[in-house]
């Protein structure tokens, strides 16, 4: 069975996210996107943690759905992200890691202890004062089945390699416990094409999620099965980088990441790591040091040239989400009424977002909705795109059409 799984999500009681994400919206939200297996998020927080017990049933080995919902609904795969604040070898690390549970009495055996450590009712993704690898441990301790992912990672502030924050190997960070890292999640400012240059990266396997703040972002990176619906297969076909059953991952086009070039926000700075360079990492324009965005740190960490492709690699799809190709086609924002109205009018035709972002053919799309959005549309899955990248917090900009194209568009519609 082909499905689309995004593990990495947060719920309404993690920081800065939406009140909308309830289970309720995020089952509704996972099938507009065409997204089958969908991560929790949060499943150490205690309100949060009651909610999914209440909510949720048995599904399919270590899989849940929502009570009374039928067998095509979506499944429910029990994730939290855990923020690690720890000093080592002298200096502060932040690292985020995704922890993957088979059961609810595990949650609970994990919950039991990270009490013990930090207050888990603070926010959705508690931040504890706890090693990585203490983390680990004590994870795996409550089952060998769970499952540990350093999420997205080269973000500069909370990462295993962040500029601000990580280390420099895998090695470094969780010592003896780096044989039990199967996977590592490149996050939306790096993909997998940047992560292939760095070999000490051959022995895990990269999945893409959209750690997702509201519902609508939901699926904006995710990954694509082809196996059987169930907890132990689909970690399995992770861990084992199996190309038969993990077919690929669908990602960002990094530059639209939110920390891909180095930059100062504060002086709207935004550089590449050679122009850094030229000014020794320091914002010209206050003297203060600039934030080292992902590419940077891929450059200083890889041993080998852009576009190497190392063997047994899981391939990818870069794609923009449906709602942003029809505003850039119209020439508007997102959340305005008439990119609305178009989105809604293809799910209604085509019934997923994912189906009509990746299968629905040139002339469907053509005779379903106006000829600059079926563009737009082709000319993402070509990667025709023109991109200005995001830095120091600041998501980049997305151009699918041309000035002069989007005018030309503009006076056809004006006429029109």
């Amino acid at each position: 069975m082909i499905f689309i799984a995004d593990f990495h999500i947060h719920s309404k009681y993690s920081r800065a996210t939406s009140k909308n994400m309830d289970l309720e919206n995020l089952d509704k939200w996972a099938k507009i996107k065409g997204i089958k297996v969908l991560g929790t998020g949060d499943f150490t927080h205690p309100e949060w943690f009651k909610g999914l017990k209440q909510k949720l049933e048995s599904a399919e080995s270590g899989l849940y759905k929502l009570k009374g919902a039928g067998d095509d609904e979506t499944r429910f795969i029990l994730t939290s992200e855990i923020s690690c604040i720890y000093s080592k070898n002298n200096k502060v690390r932040k690292i985020h890691i995704i922890v993957f549970s088979p059961s609810f009495e595990i949650c609970e055996k994990i919950n039991t202890q990270l009490g013990w450590i930090g207050n888990l009712k603070s926010d959705g993704r508690p931040i504890l004062g706890l090693d990585a690898k203490e983390l680990a441990k004590i994870v795996l301790n409550a089952s060998q089945d769970c499952f540990i992912v350093p999420a997205h990672l080269w973000t500069p502030w909370f990462s295993l390699f962040g500029s601000r924050s990580g280390f420099d190997s895998i090695e470094e960070c969780f010592e003896d416990y780096t044989k039990y890292i199967f996977a590592g999640e490149t996050g939306l400012s790096s993909d997998p094409e940047m992560n292939w240059r760095i070999s000490n990266l051959d022995k895990i396997t990269l999945i893409s999620n959209s750690d997702a703040h509201s519902p609508a972002k939901l699926g904006r990176e995710a990954n694509v099965f082809n196996a059987e619906l169930s907890y132990p297969t689909i970690i399995e076909a992770i861990k084992a980088k199996d190309p038969a059953k993990f077919l690929y991952t669908i990602e960002f086009f990094p530059q639209e990441g939110k920390y891909h070039y180095d930059g100062h926000r504060v002086c709207d700075i935004s550089l590449s790591p050679q122009e850094s360079k030229k000014y020794n990492n320091i914002c010209p324009n206050c003297g203060k040091p600039l934030t080292l965005g992902v590419l940077n740190r891929v450059e200083e960490l890889a041993d080998r040239p852009t576009n190497f492709k190392p063997k047994g690699l899981i391939p990818f799809k870069s794609l923009i989400p449906l709602e942003e190709i029809i505003a850039n086609a119209l020439g508007q924002g997102t959340g305005t009424k008439r990119v609305n109205q178009q989105y809604q009018n293809l799910i209604k035709e085509f019934g997923k977002e994912f189906e009509i972002l990746l299968n629905t053919s040139e002339e469907d799309l053509k005779r379903a909705t106006l000829a600059e959005i079926a563009e737009g549309i082709v000319r993402v899955r070509q990667g025709r795109v023109s991109l200005e990248p995001g830095y120091d917090g600041v998501y980049g900009k997305i151009k699918i059409f041309s000035q002069q194209e989007q005018k030309k568009l503009s006076k056809q519609k004006t006429l029109f």
